[in-house]
């Protein structure tokens, strides 16, 4: 399905660019295959001028050329040869200059060169309607009526519009959206606007003396059908407006009627039907199947053998249309039409659908009738129609609206349980919010109860029939993006798909960490209450004790990794292995608000020396800094650069930090303390992270980004900082980032020194800045200015002294 930009915006307000549109139109389940620019006459004029013909003269070698010099705008005139008869001293002529290229409206486009033409030098064109574009007329050039002065572009003369329109990938079930007002409604409901609908106030009869008498005999296959006269028309030509509208969405403009009806079918999603009043025999009109085998011509001049549940409009003698599908040979609009008659119906979609299907006819109409259309907008549509009509045709509504409606479809009302909201969508959503949701999708809401409420779905939406169809709608305009996916979330449908995601998540954590030298344990998830005692640790929730336990040491069930892990590192210890790299996947358990809990973890344990010793370089103890860089590697490969790390007193850590996600802990890591090192025989430092796996596992968001290496130079600078001791690296980085992003492309500290001249209660940063800009040359002034800012930023809000 095509829909214009340009015309969409008509009934709802869009400050939006398309492609923002287009994102919105497709995360509310209406796909947008493609935006593509779409220009009122092909090419939008580009290089097309207002000129003035100063002289012409006839053509020394060419009986039927004239040599002019024509006034564009530049130093000198141009001298061009034409062919026109009509072309004179004095005239405002479109002019294409050398270097132009010209779409006529035949044939292929070509480029305009400087050239000779017997003779003499021709630098450019002037031209005539056929030949940009303009209609088929090849008589002579355009000759304007304007006082724009000489080089003004022609498509300021002309007001050409550029346009973008969507192709949406529109599914079956949505049939109230194969209309701009359709679409409308989609953004109404995703961006809270409000819908302009075109009035119809000012629709009256003008008179009552031509009367068609409507009979529907089969009401299943037509449950409502409205119709209307308009007498003393003219057939003719489409203003521009309209002709721009048809053409921009695909469709070739035939005549004014013909193209209103078009028209408001695109607009508002009801198809509709014009009949040459005169030509329906006996003044009535009969909605009914006629009998097998029964033939008909179509439009195309073809003749159709019909079936018998084949929905036929007839006259009092012969067949007219096929209903919803395809009109007659006979009763069509032609030039000479004066009085018409006007139809606007609900067809059964089950009828259509096989009769479409059966004479393989695919009409706009069809499309929309097979699917389902609303039974309500038959008058409105009507209305709408006729007063184009009258304004562009002329002739005068000359009946009132005959509309055969023997039984109203009524709005369907469907009863919602929170429970069933809350568990197919899979998040809880507060009720008002929904309730606000439904509203902005013309649901209305007719009762409410302590669990559930009753809502009242208008018959356009053909598609939502029962309760989990109107869950549908508010997830939809909720945004399937803003649910969030958890491994232990239980869906109809997704069955174990998180369970398994979550399975390669860990391999592909637990494949990182064993590349960087770390060893993966396993333990029992049992563990001695004891530890926690002795240290008056306290967790989260209450310890599962076993009832049956084997003994006190595996008494409860553990509620940290942390007490399992030191235990296989004491082990290790006493037997010679010092330098551990550790990791563990395992769960933790506890009792909390009535119900047992367990959550998965993710363990590190680093510990020793940071590698073996070499004859090429000596090794160093573990620290603080080498656990961070191992969680620091393991965010990035979870696609979480900018979690954010604060300082924490924690009962297992001697100094550590959080790591947060928004206000969500991920984890913590630290050195863990002495006495609770002291516990298990432990006499080296030992440094411990414990992560969130569940959590880490639903923020991850690893993409893969392939970006060209920059063709520009990187620069350095160092700077020396004297900050209180209190202030973190990850507060300068911080504060780095948000003052200068766009240029500064990495931060790192080189060295951290506290002592010798060097005030008590401070510390010395050593910094270093890479700065790169990814289009241009970085300038020294540019450096300075933005290592300027950075100081000034250092000074006022981290208390820094400069050292230079």
């Amino acid at each position: 399905m095509t829909i214009s930009y340009n015309w969409l915006r008509e009934y709802i307000d869009i400050p939006e660019s398309p492609q923002e549109i287009a994102h919105v139109l497709t995360s509310t389940g209406l796909e947008v295959e493609s935006v593509v620019g779409h220009e009122t006459v092909k090419g939008g004029f580009k290089g097309l001028v207002i000129g003035q013909v100063l002289t012409c003269t006839k053509h020394p070698n060419a009986d039927k050329l004239s040599l002019t010099t024509v006034a564009v705008g530049g130093e000198r005139p141009l001298q061009i040869v034409c062919g026109a008869p009509n072309v004179a001293a004095g005239q405002r002529v479109v002019v294409a200059v050398p270097g132009t290229t010209i779409y006529p409206s035949r044939g292929a486009s070509f480029e305009i060169k400087t050239t000779k033409i017997r003779g003499e030098v021709s630098e450019g064109m002037i031209c005539a309607a056929d030949e940009i574009g303009l209609g088929e007329d090849h008589t002579g050039i355009i000759v304007l009526n304007t006082d724009k002065i000489n080089g003004t572009p022609a498509s300021e003369f002309y007001d050409t519009q550029s346009d973008y329109i969507f192709e949406i990938g529109l599914t079956p079930n949505r049939a109230d959206a194969a209309s701009h007002i359709g679409v409308a409604r989609d953004i109404k409901a995703s961006l809270s606007r409000e819908v302009r609908w075109p009035a119809v106030d000012a629709f009256a009869t003008d008179h009552k003396k031509l009367n068609i008498t409507i009979h529907v005999e089969n009401v299943a296959a037509c449950p409502r059908y409205s119709g209307v006269t308009i007498s003393g028309i003219h057939v003719g030509e489409s203003p521009a407006w309209l002709k721009r509208r048809l053409s921009s969405i695909g469709l070739t403009p035939i005549n004014n009627i013909v193209d209103i009806t078009n028209f408001v079918c695109h607009e508002v999603g009801q198809p509709l039907h014009a009949f040459d009043a005169d030509q329906i025999k006996g003044q009535q009109v009969f909605v009914k199947t006629l009998p097998t085998g029964s033939k008909f011509v179509t439009l195309d001049n073809k003749e159709r053998v019909l079936l018998e549940n084949d929905l036929m409009i007839c006259d009092a003698q012969e067949g007219m249309c096929i209903a919803g599908v395809f009109g007659g040979s006979k009763s069509g609009i032609t030039a000479h039409s004066k009085n018409i008659f006007l139809e606007s119906a609900c067809f059964s979609p089950d009828y259509i659908r096989q009769t479409s299907l059966h004479h393989q006819l695919k009409t706009d109409a069809s499309f929309r009738f097979e699917r389902g259309t609303d039974p309500n907008i038959t008058v409105y549509a009507l209305k709408r129609a006729a007063l184009l009509i009258r304004e562009i045709a002329g002739g005068q509504i000359s009946s009132e609206i005959t509309d055969v409606y023997p039984s109203k479809i009524e709005d369907r009302r469907i009863t919602l349980k929170d429970k069933n909201v809350n568990r197919l969508i899979g998040k809880v959503i507060p009720r008002n919010e929904v309730l606000a949701i439904l509203k902005r999708l013309d649901i209305k809401t007719l009762e409410e109860s302590d669990n559930s409420y009753t809502v009242s779905v208008p018959p356009y939406r053909v598609d939502v029939t029962q309760e989990a169809d109107v869950v549908e709608e508010i997830l939809r305009i909720y945004g399937f993006n803003n649910i969030e996916l958890s491994n232990m979330a239980r869906t109809d449908y997704l069955a174990e798909f998180p369970l398994k995601d979550l399975y390669k998540y860990k391999r592909t954590i637990g494949e990182l960490l064993v590349a960087n030298g770390f060893s993966e344990i396993w333990t029992n998830s049992l563990t001695n209450q004891s530890y926690q005692t002795r240290q008056n640790l306290a967790f989260k929730g209450e310890a599962v004790e076993i009832l049956n336990k084997l003994s006190e040491e595996q008494g409860i069930l553990r509620q940290s990794l942390i007490f399992t892990g030191l235990e296989v590192c004491a082990y290790n210890i006493n037997r010679k292995q010092r330098d551990l790299k550790l990791y563990e996947f395992g769960k933790i358990y506890y009792r909390g608000g009535g119900m047992y809990r367990e959550e998965e973890r993710l363990a590190i344990y680093v510990t020793g020396n940071r590698e073996t010793e070499t004859w090429q370089h000596k090794t160093r103890e573990t620290t603080y800094h080498d656990l961070a860089q191992h969680v620091h590697h393991i965010l990035l490969k979870s696609g979480l650069p900018e979690v954010k790390q604060e300082t924490i007193q924690d009962h297992l850590l001697e100094f550590g930090a959080r790591l947060l996600r928004g206000k969500e802990e991920i984890g913590k890591l630290g050195k863990v303390k002495p006495a609770i090192l002291k516990d298990f025989g432990i006499k080296q430092e030992l440094f411990y992270a414990e992560l969130d796996t569940s959590l880490l596992f639903q923020s991850a968001n690893p993409k893969l980004v392939i970006q060209e290496v920059s063709k520009f130079p990187e620069v350095r600078r160092d700077v020396s900082l004297v900050l209180d001791k209190r202030v973190t690296f990850e507060e300068i980085r911080s504060l780095v980032m948000s003052t200068e992003k766009q240029l500064i492309k990495s931060i790192i500290a080189f060295d951290v020194y506290e002592g010798k001249n060097i005030p008590e209660g401070k510390k010395a940063y050593a910094l270093a800045f890479t700065l790169l800009n990814e289009h241009k040359t970085l300038t020294d002034e540019e450096i300075e200015q933005t290592m300027e800012q950075l100081m000034i930023a250092f000074e006022q809000r981290l208390g820094a002294v400069i050292r230079k």
